[in-house]
């Protein structure tokens, strides 16, 4: 009986403790993983170079996405088609790879974006100065 009334109090204090150690910090929510699924039958409808490190992606539906590469690939602003290795699943995403002239350069990011940024206009140079 001593027993019982002595462990009693540490009973009760766990108790009381628990709500507390339940609580969950509050995390914020990551946006899911962006992907163009069926990049490698027809998934892509077009895409954009901005620079050398930098690629816009259109999907089927038209929803853009912004793939940034690990390393300048500096036939990138030059080249009129590129591949990609989409791996067994097909889908282009974070993990995909890119081919730019034969050379292959994995992808740093790969995030949905609203579109390509807008082109600027090209001021004509006068010939008077």
């Amino acid at each position: 009986m001593k027993r019982t009334i002595a462990f009693a109090p540490f009973l009760a204090l766990s108790l009381a403790a628990s709500p507390a150690l339940a609580a969950k910090p509050l995390t914020v929510a990551k946006p899911p993983a962006a992907s163009i699924p069926f990049a490698n039958h027809h998934g892509v409808r077009d895409w954009v170079a901005e620079g050398d490190q930098t690629i816009y992606f259109q999907d089927s539906a038209r929803r853009w996405y912004r793939a940034t590469l690990f390393a300048p690939a500096t036939d990138l602003p030059f080249v009129q088609a590129i591949g990609f290795d989409t791996g067994p699943l097909g889908s282009l995403d974070r993990w995909s790879t890119v081919i730019i002239r034969g050379q292959r350069y994995p992808l740093q990011s790969f995030e949905r974006v609203a579109a390509p940024p807008a082109k600027r206009a090209k001021v004509k140079a006068d010939a008077n100065g």
